[in-house]
């Protein structure tokens, strides 16, 4: 199996990346892939879909030995779950899921077909190995119980930025860094308030600590 492209997103480094796609919307990314998978032809009735699933390689996690446990950032980092009862990056074959929705089917001069797609959860530069439609009577299932993750679904944090620093980033970038921010980029282990924590957000670096739930940025960095 080969990668088919990459995509590229905000977040030049995984530190940042959303745990999971769809949980911010506003983090955008650019599908390019390469000759000859770029052409119009290959995408033809893509735009009939509002999700695409998009299979992709954790290109910072692969590792030669195998571990059949894993500690889910979501449980503290502390408790041991079978790699195959997670969504862990330590995998046999490194391969990501990921659900967004597509905003944008464009053609272009340089990279033939780009897509523009939404709730992602990548760095800049993953690998891309295929996309397919989100099919939501066959995907979908409201029924399904999903362990801890249930447990956690809806934790966010509170994210104060002041005028200052805000005015920093750019108008139409804002959304997306607060969605990511109150997901909480921390390893789950630590919990030191006191603690200075940076996430490189396109040509920024955020510097943020955090205090309870409440997420207060310090200062950007350009």
């Amino acid at each position: 199996m080969k990668p088919i492209g990459k995509i590229y997103t905000p977040l030049p480094q995984k530190f940042g990346a959303p745990r999971q796609s769809g949980l911010v919307e506003e983090l955008e990314g650019k599908i390019i892939l390469d000759s000859p998978y770029n052409v119009k032809e290959a995408f033809d009735g893509i735009e009939e879909f509002s999700h695409l699933w998009i299979l992709w390689q954790f290109s910072d996690s692969v590792r030669d030995e195998f571990s059949p446990t894993v500690r889910p950032p979501r449980l503290g980092g502390e408790k041991r779950k079978g790699v195959f009862a997670t969504r862990s990056p330590f995998r046999p074959n490194n391969i990501g899921l990921s659900c967004v929705k597509l905003i944008k089917v464009e053609q272009t001069k340089e990279h033939g077909t780009v897509l523009t797609v939404g709730g992602v959860d990548m760095k800049s530069g993953t690998p891309i190995y295929d996309i397919k439609p989100y099919i939501k009577y066959a995907d979908c299932h409201p029924e399904a119980k999903c362990s801890f993750a249930d447990e956690h679904k809806a934790d966010r944090l509170e994210v104060e930025i002041n005028d200052t620093e805000k005015s920093l980033i750019p108008s139409d970038k804002i959304s997306a860094l607060i969605g990511i921010l109150s997901c909480d980029p921390r390893p789950a282990y630590q919990n030191d308030p006191n603690r200075i924590y940076g996430v490189a957000f396109e040509d920024m670096n955020v510097k943020f600590k955090v205090d309870g739930k409440k997420l207060t940025v310090l200062e950007i960095e350009k």
